[in-house]
């Protein structure tokens, strides 16, 4: 689960002889730690004639203590480029990104940030104005692709009304959380966030429910939701035991053996939350697995099997635990996706089903929880170090690895991030999203 080349080409024989031979150049990635600044460099903030959000966001900096660059100033040495384009209103006006960015292109320094905000195509007042808006997705993709140096960029689109709802998502795109995400269009609705007391522990008298936590992805994403505060029930089937208890100890959480696909496991899931909690504020549906064979050669229990852990199994949860009152206004349900999901894979088609209908359930019900403060949204992770992509042919390991803005694979704690983010009770209005954790695939998605 390491990334060989990644190690040897960030050493000093490395980066000469990488350099020589024009080889991949996987840089040393800005990750979270706790204690970490935000941001470890002054950002520049500048904005379209008619910006609505460039106040609300020179506020919203001051209060995460980022210092900001003078309006003229294109000094190096920057460690975000943020601009605010919901002023533009046809395409002429696209000439405002050229103008700020172009002098500040060279400025940004290494896992720099690049995000820029925008207005949902649905708030948008004319056609002029909608596709000036799309027209920004191609900005930001082509900036992710192009600025290097493990730099990311973003696309936030905030509704009017949902400008202070804008700050979870703010400090998750600026800090080494999402080290592993980039060239992503982020919506956040309209309204007021959850107050968050305590940014380095949001999830403070939360319950969250991990399926598949008993290692890889699952393990990180309950360590990440205990450090940030929540009591973790780590639930996998009962062969996985002893590796969920060490986990469930590991963040001081509960380990719950259960198998998804029995057909009592809703109602027992019901019972121990009921029993032990009164409710689970954050439900994360990791539990996934593979049965690869193309589909002339794959029989029917590979086919069943997959679709019902993966996506069949998710739904049963939701609608016991909504039926039996156990998801609180503010709840945060989250899916766990994949790149095959929107790409689709060569041997994958049961997988790649599976992990689509997760984005599906997604977008069908946002909007009919949002009526009940709760959201609903899913990570798309790409190719990330764990046991299963280890086992994957060499060359195929490589590909995935190299053909990313970020040359390298990512670390199961980028996903685990990721979610974090997520749960958080200040993300409020972001909900009915899609985030892939792929460090910008250069192909297929």
């Amino acid at each position: 689960m390491s990334d060989r080349y990644a190690t040897f080409a960030n050493s000093g024989p490395g980066r000469a002889l990488v350099k020589r031979l024009g080889l991949p150049d996987p840089p040393r990635l800005r990750r979270h730690t706790p204690g970490d600044e935000l941001l470890p460099g002054p950002a520049h903030l500048g904005a379209a004639p008619g910006g609505r959000l460039v106040e609300p966001l020179r506020e919203l900096l001051r209060a995460t203590d980022v210092t900001l660059f003078g309006p003229d100033d294109t000094h190096p040495g920057a460690g975000a480029l943020i601009f605010d384009a919901t002023g533009i209103t046809d395409s002429a006006g696209l000439r405002a990104l050229y103008d700020f960015f172009h002098p500040r292109a060279r400025s940004l320094t290494p896992s720099g940030r690049v995000i820029v905000f925008g207005t949902p195509f649905a708030a948008c007042g004319t056609p002029r104005e909608a596709a000036a808006q799309r027209a920004l997705e191609g900005f930001v993709r082509s900036v992710g692709k192009e600025f290097g140096r493990g730099s990311t960029a973003q696309l936030v689109l905030v509704a009017p009304g949902g400008e202070r709802a804008a700050e979870s998502t703010l400090r998750f795109l600026l800090s080494g959380r999402s080290a592993y995400v980039s060239g992503q269009v982020v919506t956040v609705g309209a309204g007021e966030a959850t107050p968050t007391a305590d940014w380095d522990r949001p999830l403070d008298g939360r319950v969250a429910l991990v399926t598949g936590a008993a290692r890889g992805i699952g393990a990180s994403i309950a360590a990440v939701l205990a450090r940030d505060g929540a009591h973790v029930v780590a639930l996998d089937v009962p062969a996985a035991g002893q590796a969920l208890a060490t986990v469930a100890n590991s963040v001081a959480g509960t380990a719950l053996q259960l198998d998804l696909t029995a057909a009592d496991s809703p109602d027992r899931l019901v019972e121990h939350f009921t029993g032990r909690h009164g409710r689970v504020d954050i439900v994360v549906h990791n539990a996934g697995i593979t049965r690869d064979k193309t589909l002339g050669r794959m029989d029917e229990h590979a086919w069943d099997t997959v679709i019902d852990v993966n996506l069949s199994s998710a739904e049963r949860i939701n609608s016991a635990l909504l039926k039996g009152g156990l998801l609180p206004h503010g709840g945060r349900i989250v899916g766990v996706s994949s790149i095959s999901g929107i790409a689709g894979n060569r041997g994958q088609t049961n997988y790649a089903t599976s992990k689509a209908g997760v984005i599906g359930l997604v977008r069908a019900t946002a909007p009919t929880l949002a009526d009940l403060g709760v959201t609903v949204n899913a990570v798309a992770p790409g190719f990330i170090e764990t046991e299963m992509t280890a086992t994957v042919p060499v060359m195929l390991r490589e590909a995935g690895r190299r053909l990313t803005s970020l040359s390298q694979g990512g670390l199961p704690v980028d996903v685990a991030e990721t979610v974090a983010w997520l749960a958080a009770p200040g993300s409020s209005g972001v909900t009915g999203n899609v985030i892939r954790v792929c460090g910008q695939a250069l192909m297929g998605a």
